[in-house]
């Protein structure tokens, strides 16, 4: 057994709080034959049990929100008040999940072919291997593993090497209301990441960058995968922007320090409304604190790079909000609440997801030039419109190349409506009951009645 092991940081303190198993070769193989080893009683429950399973792993987790909430802030470092909102998201996830597998839907069946009858099966891939990112270490498993179970697969699950607490805890749960080896946790960096994807599994759920998400694609050859690879999503704001639009904006910007593949990154207005734009989200965004509105970024890794990309802005306005930490925290991963405007259309703060509490600011003279700006970068995951006029609003939204949009609000989000990207933000489909599909596989079924002509 390989007993290397990474050093965990505490992101608020830049100290570190411990160490976690970095799994190679014998621990991918013993948690994918697991993982095979449950597939047949676990695909073959009907969807009333897997419902009734899913549901006690949802209470488990209620019941246990205490110690999930202790180690997601232990590998993220984000406020009590996140914390506490995004495990009350995963238990509904699971409930949400219990339910859609048991109201699937169908394509058509029936006599299609004279003296014939037929039908559409829906059935699980088999077994599936997923691997998250740090930001969302709970809430991005379960928007994978949720559907994969209740689709019938099972799940060997790969947490990020900064943040394998609550994965960990969910797979001991899951153990309990599932049965053995039907969710697996496999803690690793980035090596784990690539045994997992070429060992015998049936299929990779991968939620990361796009230099990640390729380097997944060239190993997985022709088993399917889904891929969510990041956004840097424009906000059109509109001279007739309601009052609270540069507040939203901003608190949406800084939520989970702006660590959100679909946060508002690229702020778009109009030429004439440019400088009440940047007045109002400058005082906006300087009304967000540091350590106590939003935590820190999550990695050393992280920081480097989003002050790499800071340093290399060409803009003349940069503002910076403050930071409120407590004592011992002024060596953690804090950046302040960051607003930059005045820069070329090809500043790398634009071009480039910078995730972190950032928003650029850009102008274009008329509304078609917006929208161009808008979908002038190649990830296409969200956008947000913010106008008080409502048939503008939805034109705009129709003409936004992304695969998730807002009209007057940011981020908003619940289990029943689709997520996913477009572009280089990769494809497929989280939450909502057409992720189901995403790991399940049809067969058509065709039956001669009796006496038809063969």
């Amino acid at each position: 057994m390989d007993t290397r092991r990474t050093e965990l940081t505490d992101p608020r303190t830049g100290r570190a709080r411990g160490t976690a198993p970095l799994s190679r070769e014998p621990e991918v193989a013993a948690a994918v034959a697991a993982a095979r080893a449950a597939l047949p009683a676990w695909s073959a429950a009907t969807p009333k049990d897997r419902a009734r399973r899913l549901d006690r792993l949802a209470a488990l987790i209620e019941e246990n929100a205490a110690r999930y909430a202790a180690r997601e802030r232990a590998g993220t470092g984000k406020p009590e008040s996140e914390t506490a909102g995004e495990i009350e998201q995963v238990a509904d996830l699971f409930r949400f999940y219990a339910t859609a597998a048991r109201t699937r839907t169908a394509p058509a069946a029936g006599r299609l072919v004279e003296g014939h009858e037929s039908w559409v099966r829906w059935e699980p891939v088999g077994v599936v291997g997923v691997i998250v990112p740090w930001n969302y270490p709970l809430l991005m498993a379960a928007w994978r593993c949720a559907p994969a179970l209740a689709a019938g697969n099972t799940v060997v699950a790969k947490p990020a090497e900064t943040t394998p607490d609550t994965l960990e805890l969910l797979a001991e749960h899951a153990a309990r209301a599932l049965g053995e080896g039907v969710l697996r946790s496999l803690p690793g960096d980035r090596t784990t990441g690539r045994l997992l994807v070429e060992s015998p599994v049936d299929m990779i759920a991968f939620t990361g960058s796009g230099a990640a998400g390729r380097d997944v694609v060239a190993r997985v050859g022709t088993r399917r995968t889904s891929l969510e690879l990041g956004g840097n999503a424009p906000a059109l704001v509109l001279p007739d922007a309601p009052e609270d639009t540069y507040a939203a904006l901003a608190e949406a910007a800084t939520y989970n320090a702006g660590q959100s593949c679909a946060a508002p990154a690229r702020v778009i207005t109009l030429t004439g409304n440019y400088a009440e734009t940047v007045r109002r989200l400058t005082a906006a965004m300087a009304a967000r604190t540091a350590g106590r509105d939003f935590g820190p970024l999550n990695n050393a890794d992280q920081a480097a790079r989003y002050d790499r990309l800071v340093a290399s802005s060409g803009a003349r306005l940069d503002a910076a909000g403050p930071l409120d930490l407590a004592p011992g925290e002024e060596a953690g991963h804090w950046r302040p609440a960051r607003l930059l405007a005045d820069l070329p259309h090809d500043d790398p703060t634009i071009t480039e997801e910078v995730f972190g509490p950032l928003l650029t600011v850009q102008h274009a003279d008329t509304v078609d030039a917006a929208v161009a700006l808008a979908n002038s970068v190649p990830q296409a995951l969200a956008a947000s419109v913010w106008t008080t006029g409502l048939s503008t609003g939805l034109d705009l939204v129709s003409r936004l190349d992304a695969g998730e949009t807002w009209v007057n609000c940011h981020l908003v989000q619940t289990a029943e409506l689709p997520h996913g990207g477009r572009g280089s933000s990769g494809h497929g489909t989280d939450l909502s009951t057409l992720a189901l599909h995403e790991y399940q596989r049809p067969r058509t079924v065709t039956v001669r009645l009796t006496g038809a002509r063969p």
